[in-house]
């Protein structure tokens, strides 16, 4: 495939082709962008959601909040209301670990989006390992959040046939400057997260279609559970989903942010969740370097000020539009998700 890099090649090769490192990331761009005062806003799910509704921005639906085992009981029998299924993620989880995708009901088991059957002891056992804190940022106690299930949009049908797909946006200073649609594979037991085997596919900011998909850190043109093409799948709505992550700015007061939406077949764009350390995959999913695209915004700040959120996502489409279709993954360090 045009545009492949070897796994491990110098550093000077990798500044050349425009590489952010995380080294480089979290000096000039984590800490010099994004205030510690503002990371709860972020980092804390309910509150991300509570700020967004207040916004008058769209996020899934809340079913309820899971703060003690004694609310564990008769859960399950709770839950069989919902029908179309339901997700519980930590309220302070990081990189998809501790969510639960759950799509419907087989008697009093439930079925996971992997297919797997899940029954109310494991169900507990789950929620349970969630508010002793086995998935939280500093294994620090927690609660657990059920949410409504989105029902992803038509378009993603082939290329996501467990769990739901989503879109990551980096937001550097109000501006998208890459974006990529991740989707959920068996492997990853339904979950949108690359390193647990879901596969990222680069977006072209102009026009939302997406570029070829990296799964593994090895590029890919189909899906590996269905074989669609991910190669021109385009993403309905992209200008409201590029306005709706470029107003995430003020909404989190962080510079450097990712934001992940979901396209609900009903809804459109629902804010998941926002990400105060996103990480550097999304460079390999579109085989780009983010630097010239982070020295551009910070050239277009000087110039220009207090641009509102749409007019923002239009020069960033303009600017970081029209990527080849093709082109492979870049060569990269470790990362976070």
């Amino acid at each position: 495939m045009a545009g492949w890099w070897p796994r491990f090649v110098r550093p000077s090769t990798l500044r050349r082709q425009g590489i952010l490192g995380m080294n480089a990331r979290n000096a000039s761009y984590i800490a010099e962008h994004n205030p510690r005062r503002h990371y709860p806003r972020v980092d804390n799910k309910r509150l991300t959601k509570q700020l967004a509704t207040e916004a008058g921005l769209a996020v899934p639906g809340l079913i309820g909040v899971i703060h003690s085992h004694h609310q564990l009981r008769r859960l399950a029998d709770t839950l069989q209301e919902q029908t179309e299924g339901f997700v519980i993620k930590p309220a302070h989880g990081a990189a998809g670990d501790g969510i639960l995708v759950v799509t419907g009901w087989r008697g009093e088991r439930m079925r996971k989006a992997s297919g797997r059957m899940l029954d109310s002891n494991g169900l507990q056992d789950h929620i349970s390992g969630i508010l002793s804190g086995m998935y939280s940022l500093g294994g620090r106690p927690d609660a657990a959040l059920i949410e409504e299930r989105v029902q992803f949009s038509e378009v993603f049908t082939e290329v996501a046939h467990t769990g739901v797909p989503d879109i990551r946006t980096v937001v550097y200073r109000g501006y998208p400057v890459m974006a990529m649609l991740r989707l959920p594979t068996q492997e990853s037991d339904g979950k949108a997260n690359l390193h647990q085997g879901a596969v990222g596919t680069g977006i072209d900011l102009a026009s939302g279609a997406t570029l070829g998909g990296v799964q593994h850190n090895q590029p890919i043109r189909v899906h590996p559970d269905t074989e669609a093409s991910l190669v021109d799948l385009a993403i309905p709505g992209w200008d409201k989903l590029m306005e709706l992550a470029a107003g995430c700015r003020e909404l989190s007061g962080l510079g450097y942010l990712g934001v992940d939406v979901v396209i609900d077949r009903h809804r459109g764009p629902l804010i998941l969740e926002l990400n105060a350390r996103p990480g550097l995959a999304i460079q390999i999913a579109n085989g780009q370097g983010l630097q010239p695209r982070l020295q551009a915004v910070d050239e277009r700040v000087a110039k220009v000020s207090d641009e509102p959120p749409a007019s923002r996502a239009a020069w960033a489409a303009a600017h970081f539009g029209c990527v080849p279709v093709g082109l492979g993954p870049v060569p990269h360090e470790r990362h976070d998700d």
